[in-house]
């Protein structure tokens, strides 16, 4: 059993974090997580303020976001056309799904032919432009529509795929009782690595198989331990550490 004060990380995070956002640091404040995948049943409570947070930030956000989306767009336009953006289902509870928006960053493909996370099997599809956009986590600036539609937060989970969804439901139900985020714990310390140990794969088996059995498990024991000490302030400090971790790039 995993202990939350004793936490392994496989890699290291993508640049220093302050103790503030150390899933050692932060277990020693909420104690260990449960052997079965259990979420907060306190975590409601918070619900209200964070969602408050979450209008604040975009509404003031779209200031400084929209320059930026627009600059982004055109270029794609000119670029490489439509369509701009990539939509896709994703699931907000283990039963209810909501459309997902990022800037489209792959080559238009069959449907189905992009299905399921990106891995070395898929790495000839991104664009020159969806590197950058990538690298710079631009392409998720669209998903501030979805924060303002209330399918997401600024911090939480990454929203899944409904197939995995239906393959975890007991990790899925535990890690969905907080609304799916653009970052969060598990993001500021796992998807770097998770985007190292993917990138080699060969085929989507492959990249299915390690993305179940290594990243799926360990992402879920972050975004416990980020739901365990959820709070306003919580989040403006992963927020505040994302941002600099991208200014770092």
């Amino acid at each position: 059993m995993a202990n939350a004060t004793t936490l392994e990380l496989h890699g290291k995070p993508e640049c220093k974090l302050s103790n503030a956002t150390r899933p050692a640091a932060v277990g020693k404040r909420v104690g260990p997580s449960r052997k079965r995948y259990s979420g907060n049943e306190n975590f409601e409570r918070i619900g209200t303020a964070k969602r408050g947070f979450d209008l604040i930030v975009a509404v003031v956000g779209i200031v400084f976001i929209a320059p930026i989306f627009v600059c982004v767009a055109l270029l794609m336009l000119l670029k490489e056309g439509r369509p701009i953006f990539y939509v896709s289902e994703r699931m907000k509870t283990p039963e209810t799904s909501f459309r997902f928006i990022k800037f489209r960053t792959m080559y238009v493909a069959l449907e189905g032919q992009n299905a399921g996370v990106t891995g070395g099997d898929k790495a000839d599809r991104i664009t020159p432009m969806g590197r950058i956009l990538r690298r710079f986590r631009l392409d998720e600036i669209p998903q501030i529509v979805n924060i303002l539609k209330g399918d997401m937060s600024f911090v939480g989970p990454r929203p899944p795929l409904r197939q995995y969804t239906d393959a975890f439901p007991e990790i899925y139900e535990a890690v969905l009782q907080s609304r799916p985020g653009v970052t969060g714990l598990a993001t500021l310390h796992f998807h770097r690595h998770e985007e190292r140990l993917i990138a080699h794969s060969k085929s989507s088996v492959e990249t299915d198989t390690i993305y179940t059995t290594r990243c799926i498990p360990r992402k879920a024991e972050l975004d416990l331990i980020y739901q365990r000490h959820a709070s306003v302030w919580f989040d403006a400090v992963i927020m505040w550490q994302t941002i600099r971790c991208l200014m770092k790039r």
